[in-house]
């Protein structure tokens, strides 16, 4: 008997109820993927999807100004390539992955409705997704010290060129709309809740009792408020403490509000990592002449980091998935837009195409972090 017949006796048939569960659901499966199947190819609209890509995309973002989005997914397509090429240059890329890398990109070029120049676009952006893993995994000693004032000066640089300014022609954040916003208010809000979160958890830590006391009103109060509500306090009451010549835009005070939730949540992620940290290596740190700082930043907040990976990750995952509810405080995500295209006349009831698309935008993002973390844990040995 061979080992895959040996498996399914074992685990699917091993007695005669096991064996009539399989089969039923095997049935139900079937069924379903059938249906779905069947939905998918005979029923669905597509058109929907087709028709307002890029409006999913880039939203209202101005048709001349295409070029600077595309060096910005450049930039941050290259940055990410080369950090992954840093943490996981012992993984080569082999010929299979390289082809079958090559294939997903021709099947996207001849399928999008997209002109030459965008194809163009698209084409580069995947070669230096090749060249950048490459030579992130061939000279990592060089690089990697200089990766996060790499990411630190992008950020800007990016920022910069979908707003324009500083000789480039402005555009106003009532434009950013789509997947464009999703990810850039998720990237913000991530790289500022982050630091944030990790004062917090070292202020509730710290035998300060002002400090102390400070960071757990915080922490406690903004985990006890829902989101939306915090996205509505800064988008209606943020503006009452400022003076009246000063008004922030409405993608500043979003960003304000995710930054605000987000870090109560790090905080206590990275204080769960803190508190694995046993106290002897401090003292031991301690007795060797080491200051409370350089024992914090050297040797327990990199232990503690390593030990909350996946609970960190969660946290980005999840403040990924929350941009969506900026659809209802006024700004137009990726979510927002998409309830814009249902809007129009053509394609009213579309909800099932559009929302299956969107969700596997959402997807997509979400699972390649979950995978990155998973791929981290294991390089760090964890």
């Amino acid at each position: 008997m061979t080992p895959q017949l040996t498996w399914l006796r074992k685990n699917l048939f091993s007695t005669w109820y096991n064996g009539v569960l399989t089969v039923v659901c095997l049935v139900l499966l079937f069924w379903l993927v059938r249906g779905i199947l069947a939905w998918v190819f005979t029923q669905a609209q597509w058109t929907v999807i087709w028709v307002n890509l890029r409006l999913f995309l880039v939203g209202r973002f101005p048709q001349a100004l295409y070029w600077r989005v595309w060096i910005v997914l450049a930039i941050a397509s290259t940055l990410g390539a080369v950090t992954g090429g840093v943490f996981f240059g012992k993984q080569q890329l082999f010929r299979r992955q390289v082809a079958l890398f090559a294939f997903i990109v021709g099947l996207v070029l001849v399928i999008l409705p997209w002109d030459l120049t965008s194809r163009l676009w698209l084409l580069l952006v995947a070669v230096l997704l090749v060249a950048g893993f490459w030579i992130g995994g061939k000279v990592t000693k060089v690089i990697a010290p200089w990766l996060s004032l790499a990411w630190l000066l992008s950020f800007p640089i990016m920022l910069w060129l979908v707003g324009g300014g500083f000789g480039l022609q402005s555009v106003s954040t009532n434009l950013w709309n789509g997947l464009l916003l999703t990810l850039l208010m998720a990237a913000v809000s991530i790289v500022l809740s982050f630091p944030i979160g990790v004062l917090l958890a070292l202020g509730r830590t710290s035998n300060l009792p002002v400090v102390r006391w400070f960071c757990i009103l915080y922490i406690e109060i903004v985990r006890g408020l829902p989101l939306i509500g915090i996205l509505f306090l800064a988008q209606v009451m943020l503006p009452l403490f400022l003076p009246a010549d000063v008004r922030l835009d409405r993608v500043l005070r979003g960003v304000a509000g995710l930054v605000l939730f987000s870090a109560a949540y790090m905080a206590e992620n990275v204080r769960g990592g803190l508190q694995a940290i046993p106290r002897g290596q401090v003292e031991a740190a301690k007795a060797l002449g080491f200051n409370t700082f350089f024992v914090v930043i050297f040797i327990v907040l990199p232990q503690a980091l390593r030990a909350v990976i996946p609970a960190i990750v969660g946290q980005f995952i999840g403040l990924f998935k929350d941009t969506s509810l900026l659809s209802l405080v006024g700004l137009v995500e990726l979510t927002g837009i998409a309830r814009s295209i249902l809007a129009q006349p053509q394609f009213l009831g579309r909800y099932a195409e559009v929302y299956l698309f969107i969700g596997l935008i959402y997807w997509i993002f979400c699972y390649s972090m979950s995978l990155t973390s998973r791929r981290l844990e294991k390089q760090l040995g964890y």
